[in-house]
């Protein structure tokens, strides 16, 4: 288990991302290096315009670098054509969004079975497999409700399992909890936490809000396209209690 753990799954090396707005010339990112191993669950963290969304959505190849290197699973995505993209998107990443996105014609299985119709699976394997995820996620009595029969919490589990159906090595997640009160929010951090670790998958997560990306194993903190420290959960834990001595 260490050897798979201790494997990087992503790596960014001297990221930079420029936009042209008229006159002005605005870093978005200002030279980014990191790597985060399989079965992490890392959480980056900054204000409005801090370079957050820009840096992930570069990781999930929806934005490309103005230079640097983003390596996912051994492939050097800034390099990739769209099409090439968009493949290796649906064979190894899944997103959850801060709005659920979730289509309210279909219920809630329907929702989660979605992404593998893309992958030509026939409808009774893809029912099953979304069925299964959502007794995962706790919403097995729920499968068949719309998402207006639901509340904020339930659809974005349903997200949750909608991420997972497609078995990805990494999910991306963007605000997942934007949209919940604090109390919902925590669980849906606590469900996410545990599942990463029962799945060994990697979750990369932006937020703004510091005490959810407390729930993360590292925490990246940003601030104006530049990474200021990457924060080790676990040791900030045992300086915090050998300080109380």
């Amino acid at each position: 288990m260490s050897d798979a753990t201790s494997k990087p799954v992503i790596q960014v090396k001297d990221l930079y991302k420029y936009y042209s707005i008229g006159e002005n010339r605005v870093k978005a990112l200002n030279g980014v290096d990191f790597t985060i191993n399989k079965g992490e669950f890392c959480s980056i963290v900054g204000t409005s315009g801090s370079g957050k969304s820009t840096l992930l959505n570069m990781l999930a190849g929806l934005e490309k670098p103005t230079k640097g290197q983003i390596i996912i699973s051994g492939h050097h995505i800034e390099r990739m054509s769209e099409n090439k993209l968009v493949k290796f998107r649906r064979e190894h990443v899944g997103f959850i969004f801060q709005s659920f996105n979730l289509l309210p014609t279909m219920n809630a299985v329907e929702n989660v079975a979605l992404p593998l119709s893309f992958r030509g699976i026939p409808k009774k394997v893809r029912l099953a497999k979304a069925s299964k995820m959502l007794s995962m996620v706790g919403l097995k009595k729920q499968q068949f409700h719309k998402p207006t029969q639901m509340s904020g919490g339930q659809q974005q589990r349903v997200g949750v399992a909608r991420a997972l159906v497609v078995q990805p090595d990494i999910i991306f997640a963007d605000e997942p909890t934007g949209n919940l009160d604090s109390n919902t929010s925590a669980e849906v951090m606590e469900l996410m936490k545990k599942i990463v670790r029962e799945q060994n998958l990697t979750l990369v997560m932006v937020t703004h809000d510091n005490h959810l990306a407390s729930f993360a194993d590292r925490i990246f903190h940003i601030k104006d396209g530049k990474l200021l420290k990457i924060e080790e959960n676990n040791r900030e834990e045992t300086k915090n209690e050998n300080e109380e001595i």
